[in-house]
């Protein structure tokens, strides 16, 4: 297929990237090129950063930066440089945090930083509207042209402010001793924000968390809390039922915009599913709640079936959008449904256990699948036993999900990325432990194979991206922390030495390349990086 128009992104490897890669923008993969024709030419910077499953990132590409009148003002005025966020988390972080000293917290992605041409930020936002857009742009064009002492000052004091974000604070509190009465303090802090009814942090929106209810979990068990128990059941229970996980395959979305877990951004994160495979297999051993069990099941046989790379890695996400809308792919409308189920039982034990709505229970008269209520309890209902209700659901499943296969699917993400692996590869090893299951260590196996053959180098340095055959990028302190967890548990489950002597080699990486700091903390970034 011939483009008009072909920039320097064409030759990186991240879908991110490569979608933008026939803009009519300019665009410059972050690196040394684009940094010293900013300095030579004297121009500000624009780093436009996001990610591949993005929704907001695909709407101002649309709008603004496929956009030839867009297109030509910044290649004019600007060095542009697009960043992958789940590639280069450092810079991100950086130009993240400038956008949350600049803006007052208004951030999120895609992050659209204005930068010195040394790369010093002055200013960031997020998404605008295309005329909005060309309103920035413009202004900093002229403020550049006509009082650049002033975009020098607020670089030089966004730099102080970047610098020392939160860290007096940090080190204050990493001198004080931890004691006990702190993990009750933070413990009843953690309770106190949880909605009691629908689970979850008050509010909208709604994100799992799964870190933070494995915290509570151990909390309510060492110290036998029935309330903090509860709390976590009915947040799993809710997350489970709700439109944020996917009723007819698995797998959850990266969070739910409203307060009921209903509607989800629909994206679908590796990172997420990873932990929560581990939240629900732990919880599952806790509490013997099948539907718990029925989660892990679900949620690694999706994994398997679409973010499993022939060489043991997993692929990083689904996009939210299909066909240019958010969420096309997953929801339904009556119509739809009754053309696809035939009149009876069938369709009245499915419409009711979903939530199925005539005006939709979503926008557009469409459903999303939610559940409200158990099968055990919808059985007693319609006076049939329980095999024979979930029998019914299954078989109403499948043909959804055959008639959903013949939709466009979302954009895949497949990029493989160490850290995200890690915590994918311990999600199974959670789910072998609780199952007994060889299929699941089988996998585990296959996986932690991969990163020892492909992402490990010499000297146990790490890589932290994968992508057709090649490994790349200088891995960050987040691929070798979660790696090291989950060889340590391949160990624990396998007692092969093989696993311990990985943690081990990555662990003295670490040591070697990551410390230093006279805080006692570790740097993000390796000593073998450049700086900047």
């Amino acid at each position: 297929m011939e483009h008009p128009y072909t920039n320097k992104l064409i030759e990186e490897s991240s879908p991110y990237l490569l979608q933008h890669a026939h803009n009519p923008v300019d665009w410059y993969p972050w690196g040394e090129e684009a940094l010293e024709k900013a300095k030579k030419e004297k121009k500000l910077i624009l780093i436009s950063i996001g990610y591949s499953s993005c929704h907001w990132c695909h709407v101002m590409e649309h709008e603004s930066f496929e956009d030839t009148t867009v297109a030509a003002f910044m290649n004019e005025h600007f060095i542009n440089i697009k960043v992958d966020r789940e590639e280069r988390p450092d810079i991100d972080d950086v130009y993240m945090t400038a956008c949350q000293l600049s803006s007052g917290g208004n951030c999120g992605w895609p992050l659209n930083s204005f930068a010195l041409p040394d790369g010093r930020p002055v200013w960031a936002g997020t998404y605008f509207p295309k005329l909005k857009w060309l309103d920035v742009l413009e202004y900093f064009r002229k403020t550049w042209a006509e009082e650049g002492d002033k975009l020098e000052d607020y670089g030089n004091r966004l730099v102080s402010g970047v610098r020392d974000n939160g860290l007096d604070s940090i080190l204050a509190d990493a001198k004080q001793a931890f004691t006990v009465e702190d993990v009750h303090t933070l413990a009843k802090q953690f309770k106190d924000r949880v909605d009691p009814q629908t689970g979850g942090r008050r509010g909208a929106p709604k994100f799992p968390m799964p870190n933070n209810w494995q915290y509570l979990m151990h909390y309510a068990q060492r110290y036998n809390d029935a309330g903090a128990k509860q709390l976590l059941i009915t947040t799993l229970d809710r997350m489970m039922m709700g439109g944020i996980y996917d009723q007819l395959e698995g797998g959850f979305a990266r969070y739910s915009t409203d307060s009921l877990w209903l509607v989800p951004h629909f994206e679908k994160m590796l990172y997420d599913n990873g932990q929560l495979v581990s939240l629900y297999a732990q919880a599952y051993a806790w509490t013997g709640k099948k539907e718990y069990l029925d989660v892990v099941r679900q949620t690694t046989d999706f994994v398997d079936r679409h973010w499993s790379d022939p060489s043991g890695g997993f692929y990083s996400s689904f996009d939210a959008d299909s066909e240019g809308e958010e969420g096309r792919y997953y929801v339904w409308t009556v119509e739809e449904l009754n053309q696809l189920i035939p009149e009876g039982q069938d369709r009245n034990l499915f419409y009711t256990y979903n939530d199925i709505r005539p005006q939709g229970n979503w926008e557009h008269n469409n459903n999303i699948l939610q559940r409200h209520r158990s099968g055990e309890e919808l059985a007693r209902q319609f006076k049939i036993s329980t095999e024979v209700f979930y029998a019914s659901i299954a078989k109403t499943n499948q043909l959804l999900l055959e008639k959903r296969n013949t939709r466009i699917a979302p954009g895949l993400d497949d990029k493989i990325l160490t850290s995200w692996n890690g915590l994918m590869l311990q999600g199974y090893i959670d789910a072998y432990r609780v199952t007994g299951s060889m299929e699941y260590l089988n996998r585990a196996r296959k996986n932690a194979d991969f990163i020892v053959r492909e992402m490990i180098k010499d000297g146990y340095r790490l890589d932290r991206n994968y992508k057709n055959g090649k490994s790349t990028i200088n891995g960050f302190l987040d691929d070798y922390a979660i790696t090291i967890q989950a060889f340590l548990s391949m160990y624990q489950t396998t007692f092969e030495p093989a696993w311990l002597e990985h943690a081990k080699g990555l662990t003295d990486h670490v040591l070697a390349h990551f410390d230093g700091d006279p805080s006692g903390f570790f740097f993000f970034t390796s000593d073998l990086d450049p700086h900047w």
